[in-house]
Parts: C-alpha cells; sequence; structure tokens
C-alpha cells in the first residue's frame, strides 16, 4: 500500500511539473511588478491551519486562504491527493511549516517554487532557535513558540507585500493589529507560572511542546517523538509512569490529532502501581479546531492549552 501510494504522488508531480513547464512564464513575477489582477484575491494556499487563519485575519478581503489540512489531520502522516495539487497548482502563493514537518510534500514545494512564491515558515527560525531531539532532528512544532511563529508570520506577510505591492499597507496594517493581540496572548500565558514547581512536568501523546514548554518554562515528556511515525514501545510508557510517579504529576494530556491510546495505557498501569494520574484534557498540538469556534483559530487554540494545562497540573485534573 505504501509503494502504491509513493507511486501514486510520484505521478501527480510528475503531472504538475508538465503544467508548471507550460505555463510557468506566465506566473513569473517580475521584479517589482506583481502579477494580481486588480480587484482580484490572492489566492494563498497553506499546509496546516496554524498558519491559514493568521493570515486570513491579516490578508483580509485582498486574499482567499485555504489550508490543506484540517481539524484531526497529522501532518507527519499527510500524503498529498490529487485534488491538493490542483490546488497548489492553482495557488499564487503557497506557505507551509517545514523542517521536516510536511515530509511527504517537500519535493511538490520544491518544484513548484521554480515558478511561484513558496516559502516555509521554517526557514525564517535562525538554528540557535531551533530545538532538536537527541538524534539531531529538527523540532517542526514552532508555532508553540510565539515569538517564532510572529517571526514566521511576518516572513510571509512580507512575500505577500512583495506579490501585491498596492496592498502593502494594507497588510501591514493588519499585521500590527494581529501582533498586538500575540502580544495579548503572551500576557495570558503567565497564568502558567502558577503552576507549582512539583508539578511543571506536561506529558502528551508525541514531542509536540518542546517549543511550549521552553518558552512557559515547563518539562515536557513525549512519549512518541518529534514524528507520530515513532514507534511507542514498552519501555517507553513504563518510564513515563516512573516519571508520574516521582514527580507526582496530578495529570496527563491526549492530542486532538492523536491516537489515545498511548496515554490511556500510562493512566492504567500507572493505576496498577498505585499512582492516581488523572486525564488533564484534550491539547491542540499538529492541528487546530473546527474552523468557526475558538479553538479554530490559533489565538483560540493556543489559549485553550494554556487553560487546559493550568487548570489540571493546578490541581483541576479532570
Amino acid at each position: 500500500m505504501k509503494a502504491l501510494i509513493k507511486n501514486l504522488v510520484g505521478f501527480a508531480l510528475l503531472g504538475l511539473l508538465l503544467v508548471l513547464a507550460a505555463c510557468g512564464s506566465n506566473n513569473n513575477v517580475s521584479e517589482g511588478t506583481s502579477s494580481k489582477d486588480e480587484n482580484k484575491k490572492i489566492n494563498v494556499v497553506t499546509t496546516i491551519a496554524q498558519i491559514g487563519e493568521p493570515l486570513s485575519v491579516i490578508g483580509g478581503d485582498r486574499v482567499n486562504v485555504e489550508s490543506l489540512m484540517g481539524p484531526s489531520v497529522d501532518p507527519h502522516l499527510y500524503n498529498p491527493t490529487q485534488s491538493d495539487i490542483s490546488k497548489l497548482d492553482e495557488a499564487d502563493v503557497i506557505f507551509y511549516s517545514g523542517l521536516n514537518l510536511e515530509a511527504n510534500m517537500v519535493e511538490i514545494f520544491n518544484s513548484i517554487g521554480d515558478s511561484n512564491p513558496v516559502l516555509a515558515l521554517g526557514d525564517t527560525v535562525s538554528e540557535e532557535d531551533i530545538l532538536r531531539d537527541e538524534n539531531g532532528a529538527e523540532d517542526p512544532h514552532i508555532w508553540f513558540d510565539i515569538d517564532l511563529w510572529r517571526n514566521g508570520l511576518d516572513g510571509a506577510v512580507e512575500v505577500l507585500k512583495e506579490y501585491s505591492p498596492e496592498d502593502a499597507d494594507y497588510f501591514e496594517e493588519n499585521k500590527q493589529k494581529y501582533f498586538a493581540e500575540l502580544d495579548k496572548l503572551k500576557q495570558d500565558a503567565e497564568e502558567l507560572a502558577a503552576i507549582p514547581e512539583s508539578h511543571r512536568v506536561l506529558v502528551t501523546a508525541h514531542d509536540a511542546f518542546g517549543y511550549f514548554g521552553r518558552m512557559h518554562n515547563l518539562e515536557v515528556v513525549g512519549l512518541q517523538g518529534l514524528s507520530t511515525e515513532d514507534e511507542i514501545g514498552v519501555s517507553d510508557v513504563n518510564d513515563t509512569i516512573k516519571l508520574i510517579k516521582e514527580y507526582q504529576v496530578p495529570a496527563i494530556f491526549v492530542e486532538t490529532s492523536i491516537n489515545q491510546k498511548s496515554i490511556q495505557a500510562v493512566i492504567e498501569g500507572a493505576s496498577s502501581d498505585g499512582v492516581d494520574v488523572k486525564l488533564g484534557g484534550e491539547l491542540y498540538s499538529d492541528a487546530m479546531g473546527e474552523p468557526g469556534t475558538k479553538e479554530g483559530t490559533y489565538i483560540g487554540m493556543y489559549r485553550h492549552n494554556i487553560n487546559t494545562i493550568h487548570d489540571a497540573l493546578s490541581g483541576g485534573g479532570k
């Protein structure tokens, strides 16, 4: 099955390259000019909603933004469909997270980037700010560091300005308003400092919260590694139970885009070992909530995580 999927993606990519070769000259933007027709919205395609939703706010009525990966979708495992290929081909500008988050789409982005504006927000992060695991693999979950994500969004807005100079002032004004909201979000996150020192351990299904932990002074433990492709062994579960017992962690968390079995196994194993650890709630990690809800926005998703973690680790787990 994996070979079949790989072949289908290969054929789709070949078709995309042929289309781009035929129309690439029409897509290229001359320096200092814009390919955007007057009064026509910029067609922006992103991979994850953590990029798409903020840009839809900043871009306002000058952009049409579509994210390929919706709620509960795991970007680590995502394979592009033929529909995705078509959307990317029709896009004016493309943004993705990078740092190997969308591992199965890198070749496509590299090919499209020869003719259309394409930006990986991870490319805006300096080397010294990127977290790595024990094997040196880069942690792609940079949206959990508000400052790093702000820089990434700033880079994306600069691409939009270059594509459509006549809208530059409009984008800049909206960006400043949105960044003021991010400043307020950082202030809201200060409530995490009230978590008792002995309870400042965040246990989740996979290692997606490293940047969150670094920013808010929490020790983070993920049963899986940086990617959900990593295997979870019995030793991982047992080691986590030992840590919970040592630090008397009151609650651990499931993620909306990850199977809950591993976390339930930890809770059951801890109970068998005489340790009472509760399910602290559900966190948004690789995917946001449903569009139209608070959790369907970057700020709302982040604030949900702040409140859920604070309440559970302060003793209010459920």
